[in-house]
């Protein structure tokens, strides 16, 4: 069997925060394809992407799709002298995440069983509020009351406004990418009483996580950590600061007594390892569409197994991000739960074949080979975006 084409699929859906998403197809000559997915980041970034692997598809034409290892590697190592950081990698993790499924529907396995078979029977999973229905104190208590109904033991949401004058509704971080790190004292209380009301309405018994995405300096990241220990008894703080500073992160841990998680803008086993050495983070959070694929998250929860540090899987975007990461995570001992975006993923049904089962706050895979869903070809033929 050898490898024909990879070809990216940016798919115009509502279901995505951004409107789009990136899948990558690789395809055989055999007739068995596989699918990868990258996380929906940005459209520029989704753009610079398609460009990336149709590139790499032509260095790949010919291979073995069976040889994972030596594929990753060999992508990999094409780009470690202008940076293998970002794109490289979210363009590694999604071909990578294809050749598994392709090994999966070869075999006649789920990838689950070619990664040394199950710990577990299914995936528990954490969840978001649809924060855009945040609109008055009754509408938080009913969002938050239909995530614990569903059956989820623990929820994420970022409490915090984000800054800047606004235009066109998008603050100015969000619509140029610049951070100044702070906060105000008004909205840090409002985000204590945001956080308070959802510990009262979620009750004792759910996990309450707290996502800073990166945003703050140092002493405001530790005195908006303190102000929601306060508030809301919180079951994690989640990337303080922007990953470029792990020195950062230091500090802020030293300072704080909620657990730290980090780890969505991660990427390879590298850059965990000075993380995990200096006991940076009490969960590890890495994305499969960014890190590097399957290949590479099995082998961060290996590093993580070996500091007795629980693996909680990054998701943001559509159903691959979802599968892949729970196929590894059905093999791997010091598992949490897996994020999300949202309690009913009912958003994803038009596609795949076949809806997600999350009932009861957890996910049930099925015995199919590879990952266990296939695309629905015509609606990504029917939404595809035209790129010049």
């Amino acid at each position: 069997m050898k490898i024909t084409s990879i070809r990216p699929w940016l798919i115009k859906s509502d279901a995505s925060y951004w409107g789009e998403y990136l899948f990558v197809e690789v395809t055989t000559d055999e007739g068995v394809s596989g699918w990868g997915e990258i996380t929906t980041t940005t459209k520029l970034a989704n753009r610079a992407l398609c460009t990336i692997l149709r590139q790499i598809g032509a260095a790949v034409t010919g291979e073995d799709p069976a040889r994972i290892e030596h594929l990753w590697h060999k992508v990999f190592r094409s780009f470690t002298y202008m940076g293998s950081r970002g794109a490289a990698v979210e363009c590694v993790s999604a071909i990578d995440i294809a050749l598994w499924d392709i090994r999966g529907k070869v075999l006649g396995k789920p990838i689950y069983e070619l990664l040394g078979g199950p710990v577990r029977d299914e995936i528990a999973l954490y969840t978001h509020p649809n924060q855009a229905k945040f609109t008055s104190k009754e509408a938080v208590v009913r969002e938050i009351r239909d995530i614990v109904e569903s059956g989820h033991t623990a929820l994420k949401f970022d409490p915090f406004p984000h800054q800047g004058p606004s235009v066109d509704g998008l603050a100015r971080e969000r619509r140029d990418g610049y951070l100044d790190g702070g906060m105000t004292r008004k909205d840090e209380r409002e985000a204590a009483e945001l956080t308070a009301l959802i510990r009262e309405t979620a009750g004792p018994d759910v996990d309450i996580l707290i996502d800073a995405h990166g945003r703050f300096d140092v002493p405001t990241a530790i005195r908006l950590c303190r102000s929601l220990e306060e508030a809301g008894q919180i079951d994690w703080f989640e990337e303080p600061c922007p990953p470029e500073s792990l020195n950062a992160l230091k500090q802020v841990r030293e300072k704080v007594s909620a657990a730290i998680s980090w780890g969505e803008r991660g990427h390879t086993k590298w850059d965990f390892v000075p993380v995990l050495e200096n006991k940076l983070a009490d969960y590890i959070m890495p994305d499969v569409t960014w890190t590097g694929g399957i290949t590479e998250l099995k082998k961060i929860s290996s590093l993580c197994e070996a500091y007795y540090v629980p693996v909680s899987p990054h998701d943001a975007a559509g159903p691959i991000n979802v599968v892949a990461g729970a196929q590894v995570m059905m093999t791997v001992p010091n598992f949490y739960k897996l994020e999300t975006s949202e309690w009913n993923l009912g958003k994803y049904d038009h596609l795949i074949d076949a809806p997600l089962d999350v009932s009861n706050g957890s996910l049930k895979l099925t015995s199919k080979p590879g990952l266990g869903v296939e695309m629905n070809r015509d609606y990504l033929q029917a939404h595809e975006i035209e790129l010049s």
